[in-house]
């Protein structure tokens, strides 16, 4: 089974320690954060596959946090767990009003909260398509591997959702600032240059294949995904 991601969204320390550990022992990928700042670079970084956010956090509140998420096409469909002290049940409302796709309230028995993290990525995973083929290339996007026939190709967080992003999306010239947009998100702030960066490193990744040939420069314009070439 693959091993599923995890951001932990929790500003007291010994809290997000516990789940860290918890979560780490249960076999998942935990990146904990203690803020908003934090919590924005770690979905840039690589989109989790479930966000525990805590609803009181020093830089912003996790209840708009989880908005801002929900309203960005890019995040909008990863499961968020509002996890708070806040049991009144118009905090819960607010809370599921507000784009939580689940609420567990403190202190909660850890079985509880697995079981709630494993119904979160039962949902998200019905139904979707998982793997994208190109030739011999194929993209599992639920294991988050990528082959070349049997041969696994090792790839960064940002430059698999790059392949991921070209190989749904072929034979479409994107410009930097619309690949910005589509695969860092719009509220991430980088130079458009660092596109090209993380373009070559995924054309080096892919060469000893061939595939880097199948994204292509188009002069003036932007990148695009070429599967039929020859």
């Amino acid at each position: 089974m693959s091993q599923k991601k995890i951001l932990v969204v929790e500003d007291e320390r010994p809290i997000r320690e516990m789940l860290v550990f918890n979560l780490g022992r249960a076999g998942y990928q935990v990146r904990p954060a203690a803020d908003g700042r934090e919590a924005r670079a770690a979905i840039a970084d690589g989109h989790p596959d479930v966000v525990l956010m805590d609803w009181m956090l020093p830089d912003i509140s996790g209840l708009e946090l989880t908005r801002q998420l929900k309203r960005d096409p890019e995040t909008r469909e990863i499961p968020v767990i509002m996890v708070t002290a806040r049991a009144e049940e118009d905090d819960r409302v607010t809370g599921l009003d507000g784009g939580a796709d689940d609420y567990i309230v403190k202190p909660f028995s850890p079985r509880e909260l697995l079981a709630r993290i494993r119904a979160a990525l039962r949902r998200t995973s019905a139904g979707e398509d998982e793997v994208i083929e190109a030739g011999e290339l194929r993209l599992d996007t639920a294991s988050h591997e990528v082959k070349v026939g049997k041969t696994e190709v090792v790839l960064g967080p940002t430059e698999f959702r790059l392949l991921e992003f070209f190989m749904l999306h072929p034979d479409r010239v994107y410009s930097r600032p619309q690949l910005l947009d589509r695969v860092w998100g719009g509220n991430v702030y980088i130079e458009e240059r660092t596109i090209d960066v993380h373009i070559r490193r995924l054309r080096k990744a892919l060469s000893p294949f061939g595939y880097d040939e199948l994204i292509r420069t188009v002069r003036g314009s932007g990148y695009r995904f070429a599967p039929n070439s020859s």
